[in-house]
């Protein structure tokens, strides 16, 4: 079997594919969970990855869990609820934790549909840039389920309690253009011009200090949930480290000196 997600290096940044074309990249198995878990701590651990990029082969981005397991009652969806809980707690549940312990930036390249657990797999990145092709939908109760993944956490914090609502109480399916329209991705384009405009942001990204950018990321999640006096703090203790770090001396040496800077692990 192919490998779940295949990962190439471009200068600085770290291509992710979700390589199972033929369920549309469906969230499913040991091996997909265990994918993102041990690819983000090499890229966690590698600082000439500074930050990465999110896509799916084929025509979907993702279509979110495998809705015949579910059907069957297999895998994840076997056992009475208490199990069906405990397979989600250790199954695809894995996937959003992995996410919040990512170092680097990452952008979802969504050049598909994006559904169900697949639009909160793009909504786990940091920034979302959408193919004219791709679809949204928070479609769980469809199904008679819900956001079993964290839809319900990361989508409010995108586009706001009164429209996540609407998305998950209605699972409807919105277009690349209302997606952009309500906030949910920040840019829409051609499908031929998706790769190269988020390879395009993710080398601006990474074009910047790496442990700079590591600790700008912890300041905007940490941001999302404590309180104005802990965001200071961290952001304090984080700025007293960056004004000893080596890409602080680089970056005041290269603006004083008229170059680019070079910067390295730090």
């Amino acid at each position: 079997m192919h490998e779940p997600i295949v990962v190439k290096q471009d200068g600085h940044v770290a291509v992710l594919t979700l390589n199972r074309p033929k369920t549309r990249n469906a969230l499913s198995g040991e091996e997909m969970f265990a994918a993102f878990e041990d690819i983000f701590a090499v890229l966690n651990g590698t600082r000439s990855v500074r930050a990465a990029v999110l896509t799916g082969a084929g025509t979907a981005f993702c279509s979110g869990g495998n809705i015949a397991e579910m059907r069957e009652r297999k895998g994840m969806f076997a056992g009475s609820p208490d199990e069906i809980s405990e397979r989600y707690r250790h199954g695809i549940q894995r996937i959003p934790r992995a996410f919040a312990s990512l170092e680097v930036p990452i952008v979802a390249a969504v050049n598909g549909p994006a559904i169900g657990a697949g639009c909160d797999l793009a909504c786990m990145c940091d920034v979302r840039i959408a193919s004219r092709s791709a679809r949204f939908a928070e479609s769980f109760v469809k199904l008679g389920i819900v956001p079993g993944d964290g839809g319900a956490w990361f989508l409010p914090r995108i586009v706001g309690l009164s429209r996540a609502a609407e998305l998950i109480f209605t699972g409807a399916t919105i277009d690349a253009d209302e997606a952009f329209h309500i906030g949910l991705v920040s840019r829409v384009v051609e499908p031929e011009a998706l790769m190269d405009e988020a390879l395009s942001l993710a080398h601006r990204m990474a074009e910047n200090p790496p442990q700079a950018l590591r600790w700008a990321k912890r300041l905007l999640h940490h941001g999302q949930n404590a309180t104005l006096d802990e965001a200071l703090d961290l952001a304090g203790r984080f700025q007293g480290l960056a004004h000893h770090s080596g890409g602080h001396a680089e970056a005041v040496a290269a603006h004083f000196e008229k170059r680019k800077p070079l910067f390295r692990g730090d």
